[in-house]
């Protein structure tokens, strides 16, 4: 194989949890990353999650500041940025470019009570094709609705409706732009076609957003911009660097994973758990639920979603995890290390006991009562038991996710690469090839999303010719682990005769609680 040009390549990942400033080489190699821990919301009413927009910013200055005194090669050497974020993070700015009000997190649950102002005809046109209801929802959930209805001056000295990766394109560059595998929200964007939707679309109708206040759109690997004098004083990025598209957090993970082949699934162990694979073709694993663009042009991410997540391994640690704490202090090692032992303790299937991960609404719960369930208790039960039923039952949700894709599809998944905090743990990523009956492999660096980022500026750059090209020289796998046979049998008796049947039987039960006391 010809030796990968060299190059250097910055790339900033604006994630839940953290904004982490990395820099890679040609090969996908990591030399050097700072990492700045957020507080990923503020809530001043239930259902509110919200941050200040210059909070994010400056987070992502002091992790390049932070990553600065690392490298051993001179700044000027790096070859180009990119940029990816947390989705679907609104950001209202005024004519200015400076925020009204604190950004709406991807996690805020608030809605509106009105419907969109369809005409007649469009209205019983989506009732017949059975979409009304998800047109309604999206309406209701739309971030631009409640700021419309409730903040009306705010809303009115909008001229700018921006995505966090959008945002931060402006401040690094002071352009309107933003990549077009960023776009993951409620906005008037077409799925399909991967632009903003036409104007005789429903969308312009269910939002008040007007296109004037939306970015233009950039291909991955195209140039959004230049680092701007002002944005190199706050953090240290060269000026002039040129700022190429990549996509949201999620697309540059599918990417930075390797899973660039329609038959190799996508896992991603963080606080929103996702099953994902690349097509050619747009088609949806659940109806209404738009596949979301790929970070390589033209492609697509079919992706299927497990609402909190691996989210729930920091309940767990805060409800249940005192003694790993403690034990984690006094050895300088993280709680979640520690884990380990209680999964291990443990025999496929947890002696019977069974989680439901409904902690927060799930994509496919149409009737919307969904909660979270444990049945099976009995006294031989205890913390390590109830851990691993956690993961098992968050790893039977994603396996159902992904037979809704090959069912849609037409092609079954023969391996599957896993990445987030989850996948840092052999135990788990063990029984998830149990539970999937396929080969789970590690990427070779735990900053897929960050590396899938640096592979769009290493196209951009002109580094490598090609998507395809880039992929195969800036990916590999670390490890595998593949089924154990036994535990496979356990797990599939368990998947197809309980855990399936479970969202049917306790339906009701939802319904009469969400009645009774309400969400």
């Amino acid at each position: 194989m010809t030796p990968p040009p060299k190059g250097y390549l910055l790339s900033i990942d604006n994630g839940t949890q953290s904004v982490r400033a990395m820099l890679f080489d040609s090969r996908g190699e990591l030399l050097a990353k700072h990492s700045i821990a957020l507080d990923p919301y503020f809530s001043t009413q239930p259902g509110w999650a919200e941050q200040r927009a210059e909070y994010f910013w400056q987070s992502l200055c002091d992790a390049c500041q932070g990553l600065w005194p690392q490298l051993e090669i001179a700044r000027k050497q790096i070859t180009a940025v990119s940029v990816t974020t947390q989705r679907a993070t609104a950001v209202a700015l005024d004519a200015a470019g400076d925020p009204l009000r604190p950004a709406f997190s991807w996690l805020d649950q608030r809605k509106v009570d009105s419907r969109p102002a369809l005409g007649r005809l469009e209205s019983l046109a989506m009732r017949a094709l059975g979409v009304k209801s998800s047109v309604d929802a999206f309406h209701q959930s739309a971030e631009s609705n409640w700021l419309a209805q409730f903040e009306p001056d705010n809303w009115a000295a909008t001229a700018h409706y921006l995505l966090l990766s959008g945002y931060h394109v402006q401040r690094l560059t002071g352009c309107y732009s933003d990549a077009v595998a960023s776009q993951v929200g409620y906005l008037p964007f077409d799925f399909k076609r991967q632009c903003w939707a036409d104007e005789r679309d429903w969308t312009w109708r269910a939002l008040p957003i007007e296109r004037q206040m939306l970015p233009e759109l950039v291909a991955a690997a195209g140039l959004l911009g230049n680092i701007t004098a002002e944005a190199c004083e706050q953090t240290g990025i060269p000026e002039g660097l040129p700022l190429i598209a990549s996509g949201s957090d999620k697309a540059c993970e599918v990417l930075g994973s390797g899973c660039v082949e329609s038959n190799t699934g996508s896992l991603s162990f963080g606080s929103l758990a996702t099953f994902n694979v690349t097509s050619n073709r747009y088609f949806e694993a659940i109806s209404a639920h738009p596949a979301y663009p790929g970070v390589v042009p033209n492609s697509f991410n079919i992706e299927t979603v497990v609402q909190r997540g691996y989210w729930m391994v920091s309940w767990f640690k805060r409800e249940f995890g005192l003694r790993e704490q403690q034990l984690a202090a006094e050895r300088g090692v993280t709680p979640e290390a520690l884990f380990d032992d209680l999964l291990d303790a443990v025999p496929a299937g947890s002696a019977g006991l069974m989680l439901q991960p409904y902690w927060s609404p799930s994509a496919d719960d149409t009737a919307g009562v969904a909660r979270g369930a444990i049945i099976g208790f009995t006294e031989q039960h205890g913390r390590a038991h109830l851990y691993r039923a956690m993961i098992e039952g968050l790893t039977y949700a994603l396996r159902e996710g992904m037979e809704q894709v090959e069912k849609r599809s037409g092609q079954r998944i023969q391996r599957l690469v896993a990445s987030g905090g989850g996948s840092q743990s052999d135990s788990i990523l063990q029984i998830t090839a149990d539970i999937f009956g396929l080969p789970v492999s590690r990427p070779h660096t735990f900053e897929s999303s960050g590396l899938g980022a640096a592979i769009a500026a290493a196209v951009g750059a002109g580094l490598y010719p090609d998507f395809n090209h880039a992929a195969a020289n800036m990916t590999r796998t670390s490890k595998t682990f593949y089924p154990d046979p036994a535990n496979h049998a356990t797990y599939q008796q368990l998947y197809r005769q309980v855990y399936q049947n479970l969202y049917r039987q306790l339906q009701p039960s939802y319904k009469k609680l969400q009645t009774l006391i309400g969400r």
